[in-house]
Order: structure tokens, then C-alpha cells, then sequence
């Protein structure tokens, strides 16, 4: 039997390289996107294909829909992403930091996702966008971090959007909120572990199904409002 095919954009580090461990230890075939030779290699000791890619590069994300001509992916996870200005007041971003966190965190997507789903179709594979619950505007109690909340907020309306057209292709498109989850972003003082955070959102991957195509999820499988 075929081991399953998985894409793990944004794995150098934290939550990506933790979904590249727990899916090489079941078996599958990983594809791991990095930035450095340094990532490259701890990829490759976990057994995953590296392959080279800046998703704040247009033409590099081109090259990566050239590198998957053929492929037929189970699963598909964006991952990268920033926080930006941690701020806990209305406090104006400046121009760079708002272009850096919606250039990674939203156009990076928008770019990507028409690139994944030639390869997700064939396999009717699954695709999940690492979202955040900061991104729910029903949710929404706090003001601190409204660049990243902006941000999550814009890319829940891409990864809903992308599920009206990909669904029609049996692809099934969901947003994950991980959790705090102790890595360099969510820090020492988070409540979950990589690892126990990463299970769960497995678990929700592999249970979508057309009925929860175009939701959002806690990593425990809760459904979360928009």
C-alpha cells in the first residue's frame, strides 16, 4: 500500500516540525517546506523531503506548484506564520510590520492554495490553514495583538472561500486554531504542549469530512464561530 503524501508548509520549526514528526512516525511520506540548510537537515533526520521555499517569494511558491506536478496529497497544512507588534492597546501598526504579518499570514495563503490543489484533487485530500482563535470576531474579548487578529480574521475568510470552489473537488478545507501551545510565538508560559496540540489537529484533519468542510476547529475538535 501507497504511504499517504503530506505537505507541511512553514516546518522548520515549532508546530510545522512537530506535524512533519507525528506524520513520518505514522508512516507517511512528508514533504516539509524550509528557509535555512540548517532546517533542511532536521528534516531530513526525521526522514522528510525538504524542499527549499520562502512564502513571502511569489515565484517561489510557483516553483513549488512545478515540484508537486504529479503528486497526490492527503494532506495539506499552511503553518507559516507571524504575530507581528504584540501590542495591548489600539496602537497604529507601522507599514512594515502590517505588510509583514498580512503578506505571511494571508497572502502567503492566497497564493498557495490554488498552487496546492492540483495536487490535492486526485486524492481528494484535505487541506488546513493554522488559524487562531484571536481570529474569531464573534469570540473577540480582547484588543491586544489586533494586527495578528486582523490577520487570522482575513485568513478565515480565505480558507472559507477556498472551501466553496475546492469542495466541489472533493477537497476538504478547514481552519485550525492550535491552542497556546508552548513554542517560540506562544511562549514558555503557554498551556499545551507541541506535541499534544499537533495530535489533536491530526485528529481533526483526519476526521473532516464533507460535512465539516469550510469550518473551524479547536485543536480538541470543537467547533469554533467565525
Amino acid at each position: 500500500m501507497t504511504a499517504p503524501v503530506v505537505l507541511v508548509v512553514g516546518a522548520s520549526r515549532g508546530i510545522g516540525l512537530e506535524f512533519v514528526r507525528q506524520y513520518r512516525a505514522d508512516g507517511a511520506r512528508v514533504l516539509a517546506t524550509h528557509r535555512t540548510a540548517a532546517d533542511a537537515e532536521r528534516l531530513q533526520a526525521l526522514g522528510a523531503e525538504p524542499l527549499l521555499l520562502d512564502v513571502l517569494d511569489a515565484a517561489a511558491i510557483g516553483a513549488l506548484g512545478r515540484q508537486l506536478a504529479g503528486e497526490r496529497l492527503a494532506v495539506a497544512v499552511i503553518n507559516a506564520g507571524i504575530y507581528g507588534p504584540r501590542t495591548q492597546e489600539l496602537v497604529a501598526p507601522d507599514a512594515e510590520a502590517f505588510d509583514a504579518v498580512m503578506h505571511t499570514n494571508v497572502l502567503a495563503a492566497m497564493r498557495l492554495i490554488p498552487v496546492l490543489a492540483p495536487a490535492l484533487a486526485p486524492a481528494r485530500g484535505r487541506l488546513a490553514v493554522l488559524s487562531s482563535r484571536m481570529g474569531s470576531v464573534s469570540l473577540m474579548q480582547s484588543s491586544s495583538g489586533w494586527l495578528y487578529r486582523a490577520s487570522k480574521a482575513a485568513l478565515n475568510s480565505v480558507l472559507k472561500a477556498a472551501s466553496i470552489e475546492l469542495g466541489a473537488q472533493g477537497i476538504v478545507c478547514v481552519a485550525l486554531h492550535p491552542g497556546w501551545v508552548r513554542t517560540d510565538m506562544g511562549g514558555a508560559g503557554a498551556d499545551i504542549e507541541v506535541a499534544d496540540s499537533v495530535a489533536g489537529m491530526r485528529r481533526v484533519i483526519a476526521a473532516a469530512d464533507a460535512s465539516r468542510n469550510g469550518g473551524f476547529f479547536n485543536y480538541d475538535g470543537e467547533g469554533l464561530a467565525w
